[in-house]
């Protein structure tokens, strides 16, 4: 699970417990001027197919954390309950999108598109 933090025009994720080692990210740092969109989608992460691992870890139906690679794009992924899930596309960023499980998926939604507004 992440945990995410508005701070100082940034969008921080933290991850949390294990998922550090699954993910082999312990952070996420994203301007919030690179954050193109943010929508909550639990259909993204109930498919078996997350992309090419490199690196990260998948075990279908349990976890899927790390870097994945699919359609040309870079994601990275840290989900084990899927209807938890929020997708944020990025711009200009090393990441195209960040999938990630949180505690409340509206309220997360909600505290990234107001902090864009500002």
């Amino acid at each position: 699970m992440v945990e995410l933090r508005i701070a100082g025009g940034n969008l921080n994720l933290h991850v949390h417990g294990a998922d550090k080692l699954w993910a082999l990210k312990s952070s996420l740092e994203i301007p919030l001027a690179h954050v193109a969109q943010i929508r909550a989608d639990s259909s993204v992460a109930h498919g078996w197919w997350h992309g090419m691992r490199l690196p990260g870890t998948n075990i279908p139906g349990v976890l899927t954390a790390g870097t994945f690679y699919q359609d040309g794009k870079r994601i990275f992924w840290d989900v084990h309950n899927p209807d938890n899930t929020i997708v944020i596309q990025l711009h200009d960023e090393r990441y195209n999108e960040l999938i990630v499980e949180v505690a409340d998926p509206k309220a997360a939604v909600e505290l990234v598109k107001a902090a864009l507004l500002q």
